[in-house]
Formats: structure tokens, C-alpha cells, sequence
């Protein structure tokens, strides 16, 4: 996987639960280890669950700056307050700037007081697609999802994400099928699938699995960062 060549600003939609939250602090936490300067910005303040913010100290750690709610609490992060000091890493040049924007549609709408920004060949506006959510599980539905986003933003879908997983019960083949699915997309929107996502612990079996190389060169190994290991616990 090599992320050299990604434009400056990568901003993420994706559908409620497509695991965009995710996506975005592995994909970050990989590109901090290329550039000097690094931030995530959170711009799902709407969203009261699974934000990257919280994961600030994380973030951190690794040289990210983070930006989004004005507030630092935990009981008040769930309040839809954006700093001011969110345009500060889009207006510098020097950082990769990583966005999390609001699921579905009506997340993403947030985008448009940020529109300057984003200068055609300049920025990616990439997609996450889960194929075991029900609103995207049809290519239908798909693309009913990502023609409201690009519609509500004014902005066009750059790339594809293939999140498609089944969280700790993910199994190899459902990563490949999902980029099967992708493909589909990717010929009907004629843009790119980026990556795949695969749990950490399945990507040496993902790697030995007869896949074309495009899909073997954008495999981004994700940990579950967002995840506590007690919600996937069975009563």
C-alpha cells in the first residue's frame, strides 16, 4: 500500500455503521508515519457514537493533531460544536489533513462551509462502502447513497473504501466479496476503489488469497480502535 502518492486532504463519507470512523484512524495513524505534519479532523459532530476525537490521545501519541468539537470533556463531545481552528490544517499547506465527516447524506452536508477548500484535483472525497449494511447491500443502494451525498455536498466521489466486514466475525471471503461488489460500483461511478480494509489479524490470509493486484496493493490492515472488546461479547 503506498499512500505517497494520496492527495493532501482525503475527506471520508460513508453510511451510518459502514466502520468510516474506523477507517479514518488507521488510515491516518498510517499516513503520520510519511509526513511531518498530520491531522484529523472531526467533522461528525452530529453523531453521538464511535467519533474519532475520542480517540484523541491516540491520535496523538503518534503526532496527529486533532480538530473538531470545541469542547475536550467526554460529557460534552457529543455536543454539535465545531471549533474555529478547524480550517487551521486545510489552510496549511504542510499538513496531510485526514477528514471524518458526518455519515449518510445529511453528515455530510457539513462540508459545504468547507467547500474553498476543496480545489478539483486537489483533495479526495472518499467513499466507505460496507455490502453487509442493508442500505448498501444492493449496488442500487449503493449508489442511491453516494448520488444524495455528492448532491447534499456539491462535491463529487473521488474513490471507493471496500469496508465490507462483519466486525471480530469477519472472514476473509467477505472482504473479497466486497471488493467484488465494489467493482460493480466502481465501473457504473467510473471511479477507483482505493482500499480494502482488513482486520489485522486476517490480512496474511487476505495476502495468500488469489486476488488481483490492484486489490493486494490498496489492502489497509485496520486494528479496532473504536471498538470495545465488550461489545462484541455474546449474553
Amino acid at each position: 500500500m503506498n499512500l505517497a502518492m494520496d492527495k493532501r486532504i482525503v475527506a471520508v463519507v460513508g453510511h451510518f455503521g459502514s466502520g468510516k470512523t474506523e477507517f479514518c484512524i488507521n488510515y491516518a495513524l498510517e499516513r503520520a508515519k510519511l509526513y511531518k505534519k498530520s491531522a484529523l479532523i472531526d467533522l461528525d459532530i452530529a453523531n453521538p457514537y464511535f467519533r474519532s476525537r475520542e480517540k484523541r490521545s491516540l491520535l496523538e501519541s503518534a503526532g496527529i493533531r486533532v480538530f473538531g468539537s470545541f469542547y475536550q470533556s467526554e460529557i460534552t463531545a457529543e455536543l454539535p460544536a465545531l471549533t474555529a481552528n478547524a480550517r487551521f490544517p486545510l489552510e496549511d499547506k504542510n499538513y496531510a489533513v485526514t477528514i471524518d465527516v458526518g455519515g449518510d447524506a445529511s453528515g455530510s452536508m457539513i462540508l459545504i462551509q468547507f467547500f474553498k477548500y476543496f480545489i478539483e484535483g486537489d483533495y479526495e472525497l472518499l467513499c466507505v462502502i460496507n455490502k453487509n449494511r442493508p442500505e448498501t447491500s444492493s449496488i442500487e443502494g449503493a449508489l442511491s447513497h453516494i448520488y444524495r451525498i455528492e448532491k447534499e455536498t456539491g462535491l463529487k466521489i473521488t474513490g471507493l473504501i471496500n469496508n465490507t466486514h462483519l466486525l471480530r466475525e469477519t472472514r476473509v471471503d467477505d472482504i473479497i466479496q466486497g471488493y467484488q461488489f465494489c467493482q460493480e460500483l466502481s465501473k457504473e461511478l467510473r471511479i477507483p476503489i482505493r482500499f480494502s480494509c482488513c482486520p489485522v489479524l486476517l490480512y496474511e490470509d487476505l495476502c495468500k488469497k488469489d486476488i488481483n493486484e490492484a486489490m493486494k496493493d490498496g489492502i489497509l490492515p485496520v486494528a479496532l480502535h473504536m471498538r470495545e472488546t465488550w461489545l462484541d461479547k455474546k449474553p
